[in-house]
């Protein structure tokens, strides 16, 4: 059991409001990635850790509930904005209401997360106290997911009510270090990390690694890198040879001295959340860190812009469908889970969010509805790319503390 304090440090909060207003909740996932409302967060969203009444030991034993699935034929799902596929009214949901003609499960569906600290403040004092949250399934990304787990506040889900999810789902999502089997939980989909670049502004220059951004003379001033730390210290880890699934304290002072030396010599000229794409689009930057989605939107209208894989290999986050403790519906949450890893409703899915897949078998579905989208890797990674893919190691709340205060120094944060 975790004795670890659940408490942020200054630094873990300006993160949390970093990626909030300016990353990966910065904007729609259907215009670049996900919508948010400003000032919640600073509301008192990111405080929410620093009072969750979590027990002294950090973890309770996972808490069933008496399952109504048979009775009660709906299950209540919360999910991110923009992050499910509506039809060209934008009042419908074709996958979901496939899924209720088939099953006569009806779906209430909320678009109430904005936020993973935000959205953890809502649950948690349910959570802490063994009580129903009102959800039957949620989706909230893998450092969320980590802590939920090892708190014991999701349910362990059953492998006999999830066929299709067990025999689908892509070998680079099969065992993440904070949920080994995916015992609890599957991915809704893969947010990759590449080095992105306008192919004008760079007039015949190549790039082909993070080196290349850090150590070009003639792209000094033009390069930005993202202001999640995971990400960006991620791509210098690989850069250098150094596994981030395996990373030291040592290994990570290497990487923040190796980044370090560029922005003091000019070389970056800021960090950025997704904000960085009129400035890619435009020219002003010349290349940079950025997330796929991002780049998959942005080449639908500029054929300028492109990207590369490293050699060393990229780095992928996950958000994740998990069943809470005292949901009382808990069958059929994994009937919908099942669902979204057969390959037509994954590719329906694909197709709207545009980011990784994490079903197997999904491309020739994809090709029927966008064949630009079955052939893109960022969406459907072929065996190498997926073969070149990297997870941070979780971190334990000492751990994360010291890094983020190291980056958010370095990034001036």
């Amino acid at each position: 059991m975790s004795s670890e304090p659940e408490t942020l440090s200054p630094a873990q909060k300006a993160a949390m409001r970093r990626s909030f207003q300016g990353g990966r909740g910065a904007l729609s996932r259907r215009t670049l990635l996900r919508a948010s409302t400003g000032g919640a967060l600073a509301a008192g969203g990111a405080l929410a850790l620093t009072g969750c009444g979590i027990p002294p030991a950090g973890r309770t034993e996972t808490v069933s509930s008496q399952d109504h699935s048979d009775k009660e034929k709906r299950v209540t799902f919360s999910n991110w904005t923009e992050y499910m596929d509506v039809d060209d009214s934008g009042k419908r949901r074709p996958t979901l209401d496939a899924f209720r003609e088939r099953t006569g499960i009806t779906v209430k569906y909320t678009e109430d997360i904005n936020d993973n600290v935000e959205f953890f403040g809502k649950v948690k004092p349910q959570l802490a106290a063994g009580q129903d949250t009102g959800r039957d399934l949620i989706n909230v990304t893998d450092w969320l997911a980590a802590r939920l787990i090892r708190f014991g506040w999701v349910q362990k889900l059953d492998a006999s009510n999830l066929p299709h999810a067990y025999a689908n789902l892509s070998q680079q999502f099969r065992s993440p270090d904070w949920d080994p089997g995916r015992a609890y939980s599957y991915p809704w989909t893969g947010i990759p990390a590449v080095i992105a670049y306008n192919r004008k502004a760079l007039d015949g220059l190549e790039v082909r690694s993070l080196s290349d951004l850090l150590d070009e003379p003639k792209l000094k001033g033009r390069v930005s890198l993202l202001s999640e730390m995971r990400d960006t210290m991620g791509l210098a880890l690989l850069d250098m040879g150094k596994d981030p699934g395996k990373v030291t304290d040592d290994d990570f002072d290497a990487a923040i001295a190796r980044v370090q030396k560029a922005v003091d010599k000019g070389q970056v000229r800021r960090f950025t959340g997704n904000d960085y794409t009129s400035d890619l689009s435009k020219g002003d930057i010349a290349a940079c860190v950025a997330w796929a989605g991002d780049v998959v939107q942005l080449q639908a209208d500029n054929p300028d812009i492109d990207f590369v894989v490293p050699d060393s290999g990229y780095m992928i986050a996950s958000d994740n469908l998990l069943i809470p403790n005292k949901a009382r519906h808990k069958r059929n949450a994994e009937r919908l889970i099942d669902y979204y890893y057969e390959p037509g409703p994954a590719a329906r899915l694909a197709a709207y969010i545009n980011y990784v897949c994490p079903v197997d078998g999904v491309r020739a579905e994809l090709a029927k509805i966008d064949p630009g989208a079955a052939e893109n890797p960022l969406i459907i990674p072929d065996k190498e790319m997926a073969s070149k893919s990297h997870s941070f190691r979780s971190l334990s709340s000492k751990e994360e503390t010291a890094y983020e205060e190291k980056f958010a120094k370095l990034s001036g944060a």
